[in-house]
């Protein structure tokens, strides 16, 4: 079985996604770090259970890379939850399974990032933006490195909705990656995530 391991919420300005995020909460994200070569930075909130949510959007220290931001992060105009990652007990095995059945999460790629600290935190992944407008979950392996939920504010996730016009298609693909537990439901219309949270300011929803 596959574990949640994040959910990543984009905008298009970080400091203000950031700010929105601590003003709707009243939990205050802590930095996280820069994706060197991809555009990005985030900032983490934990969900408890080792997990977490990414807020991600363009890094206002590093240039324009010479590729798409990943995550849809220079689509967005708005904060919208654009992705989720799920992590298997064994990275390879799950994307050699899920193929025999007809989901291919892709290629196993490795990125890393520094810390405000300086720490050099890597990992595995496969694309973040794969099959199904990216409401299947890529696949996420932190190798030796202490998982970034690791002492983080918390709110806690109450429920994950898909809506896609493939509901049989995601749901299989669900299935495939073993990541079906986390969500609560998968519903017909456009691609979408959205989150429900409990938060210290109450229920709130975002997407």
């Amino acid at each position: 079985m596959s574990q949640l391991d994040h959910i990543a919420i984009a905008g298009p300005d970080l400091d203000a996604l950031v700010a929105q995020f601590h003003d709707l909460t009243g939990v205050q994200p802590v930095k996280g770090g820069h994706h060197e070569g991809q555009g990005t930075a985030n900032y983490l909130v934990g969900l408890g259970e080792g997990s977490y949510i990414e807020l991600i959007g363009p890094d206002p220290d590093r240039p324009d890379p010479d590729q798409p931001r990943p995550l849809r992060v220079d689509e967005v105009t708005e904060t919208t939850v654009t992705g989720w990652a799920a992590r298997p007990d064994d990275l390879d095995a799950l994307v050699a399974s899920a193929r025999e059945v007809g989901h291919d999460p892709g290629a196993v790629i490795d990125m890393d990032r520094r810390t405000p600290g300086g720490e050099l935190v890597a990992w595995r992944l496969t694309p973040p933006t794969g099959a199904f407008d990216g409401v299947v979950p890529f696949l996420i392996d932190w190798l030796d490195t202490a998982h970034p939920s690791d002492g983080l504010p918390q709110v806690r996730l109450r429920s994950l909705t898909i809506t896609h016009p493939d509901v049989d298609g995601v749901r299989a693909a669900l299935a495939s990656v073993e990541a079906l537990d986390p969500v609560s439901a998968v519903k017909p219309g456009a691609a979408g995530i959205a989150v429900e949270l409990d938060t210290p300011k109450g229920r709130v929803r975002i997407g």
